[in-house]
């Protein structure tokens, strides 16, 4: 019915409504085996049930763990947890992005948060390397993966009007400037371990400012 509600048939003269039905469940068969090797996208470049060019490789997968900047705002600051992904359908009337594809981010970012937790070796190349992704994509990952692993806040009332990309600019900006790098992460600005003797300083700094009010007053 939906099918015929969007006009599939004068899309597709010469079809049958069974065929189109066929068709459409053959995709879908087709994504359900896809998915699984997406969730380990290195499998993609070794497997041999789909033949596909290499080019059409690094799209689907980009395609796969892209996501929505309004969903990823909504999950910054939350534990990635069973409970939070039931509450996704929240997320999902928000931000106006179907619940599946809420999912789909929210499981995503999950399984790269806990693969850099595994892996030795920086976090910017494990996540280019093991997950296969363009450099923006992982850029923007890495960058998610900081500011909760620093635990910074992201949901308070006064921060709601922040977007994504306000967040991830702030946080690429402290990665280049305050975080202890090897040379290859100096380059890239995704070193996500914050230098120890910086955040003493800016300790001491905030006690001077108290004080200093406190003097005033």
């Amino acid at each position: 019915m939906e099918l015929q509600q969007r006009g599939a048939l004068q899309v597709f003269p010469g079809s049958t409504m069974d065929l189109l039905l066929g068709d459409v469940l053959d995709h879908y068969r087709t994504y359900g085996v896809l998915e699984k090797l997406l969730q380990l996208p290195e499998r993609i470049y070794d497997q041999w049930i789909f033949q596909m060019l290499p080019g059409v490789q690094q799209t689907i997968i980009k395609m796969y763990y892209d996501f929505d900047d309004a969903v990823m705002r909504e999950l910054l600051g939350k534990k990635l947890s069973a409970r939070h992904r039931k509450e996704l359908d929240e997320v999902s009337i928000s931000t106006g992005i179907n619940l599946k594809s809420c999912r789909r981010q929210f499981d995503n970012l999950k399984r790269i948060t806990k693969a850099v937790e595994e892996l030795t070796g920086t976090v910017l190349h494990n996540i280019r390397n093991h997950f296969c992704l363009p450099d923006d994509l992982a850029k923007k990952y890495c960058a998610i993966i900081f500011i909760a692993g620093n635990r910074f806040e992201t949901n308070k009332r006064k921060l709601h009007f922040l977007t994504f990309n306000d967040f991830y600019n702030c946080a690429h900006s402290m990665m280049s400037h305050w975080t202890t790098a090897t040379a290859d992460e100096e380059n890239e600005g995704c070193s996500v371990d914050l230098e120890r003797d910086f955040l003493l300083e800016l300790r001491d700094l905030r006690n001077l400012l108290e004080k200093e009010k406190e003097h005033k007053m």
